[in-house]
């Protein structure tokens, strides 16, 4: 594992499945480690699991700029500043067609997932002038289309647009970004999605979408967090601009 001792790590989506293990890594390699999220109770039970005095949470909504400038703030007078952003907040929006889909659901996905990225690229870039890292997450689903998930599939192919330009503009300042393409994940979100295809019979969903992975299982979060520390570290800074899968080889489909 990558040393990040005194390294100063922020991350959205911080009581998620996904959140709360890649801030487990990062603490385990000796970086401090401030978690955003929505839900602060959430967030209050994610620090005590984790248990280390390196750990910060804030809560905040990742859609309203004044929300997302305070973490950035409330980041910077904790660790001293932000070396790596995991821009992780998302949610998958309900399972149905197009034509049936509510246009409240598809702006609310697409203001997490999209606009809640876009802000954090936004504010967290700026004190980057000594460079960084920053991982996006995106999705198998940001390389494809997947019927009745008109929102999230839209969301996952817009946050590769940003990523790409955030890129470019943050390259001059030794700013890498990269997304990370996770397959389906086993934890709470792919539980909603499959009882959303299955209608109560999710087991028999994820079996079938399981058959579809080559490597015939769901991603797991140590996974998808692996991923994220390798792009994260001194082993991958020459890399960004690019799109990283972790899908049991769907990409190869």
């Amino acid at each position: 594992m990558t040393n990040f001792s005194g390294k100063r790590v922020l991350i959205t989506g911080g009581s998620g499945g996904i959140g709360t293990e890649t801030a487990r890594q990062f603490l385990d390699a000796g970086a401090y480690v401030m978690l955003v999220d929505i839900n602060g109770e959430d967030l209050k039970k994610t620090k005590e699991k984790l248990d280390s005095d390196r750990l910060y949470i804030h809560t905040a909504d990742v859609t309203k700029s004044e929300e997302v400038q305070a973490y950035v703030k409330e980041a910077k007078a904790a660790m001293g500043g932000i070396d790596v952003f995991f821009n992780n907040a998302g949610i998958e929006g309900p399972v149905m067609p197009i034509v049936d889909y509510p246009e409240e659901a598809f702006h609310k996905v697409i203001h997490v997932n999209i606009l809640g990225v876009y802000l954090g690229l936004k504010y967290v870039m700026k004190e980057m002038a000594d460079g960084g890292s920053i991982i996006i997450t995106s999705s198998v689903a940001g390389h494809g289309g997947t019927p009745n998930m008109s929102g999230y599939v839209t969301s996952k192919h817009a946050v590769i647009g940003l990523m790409k330009v955030a890129a470019l503009e943050g390259a001059a300042s030794n700013i890498r970004v990269n997304t990370v393409h996770p397959s389906p994940v086993d934890n709470r979100m792919m539980r909603s999605i499959e009882d959303g295809f299955g209608g109560g019979k999710g087991d028999a969903v994820k079996s079938q979408f399981e058959s579809q992975i080559p490597l015939g299982r769901y991603a797991s979060e140590n996974d998808v967090a692996k991923l994220v520390l390798f792009l994260a570290g001194d082993d991958a800074t020459f890399l960004t601009g690019g799109q990283y899968s972790v899908d049991g080889g769907m990409s190869a489909l």
